[in-house]
């Protein structure tokens, strides 16, 4: 998924926990909401992968940290609708 599409994603997502945008750039978003304090950030990595990263400001497993999770899964069902989320271990 291209990183502007990502960045979509993420707007509607977020905005859907009540999570409102603090500072925005073309491949940044900062949003802070009820659940606390994040940075999300895309980019462009070999070929035609993007690499997105988030930081939230919470310890442990938040409540943040998991719709975190869940955005993610959603991003991998978006070029993949059949996507499934599988342990790693």
């Amino acid at each position: 998924m291209p990183p502007a599409d990502v960045l979509v994603v993420a707007d509607r997502f977020f905005a859907a926990l009540g999570m409102s945008p603090a500072a925005t750039t073309s491949r940044t978003r900062q949003l802070a909401g009820p659940l606390g304090a994040m940075k999300l950030s895309v980019r462009a990595e070999g070929g035609h992968y993007t690499f997105v990263e988030v930081a939230t400001d919470q310890m442990g497993e938040s409540r943040l940290d998991r719709n975190v999770k869940k955005f993610f899964l959603q991003v991998h069902r978006g070029e993949d609708p059949s996507h499934t989320l599988q342990a790693a271990y």
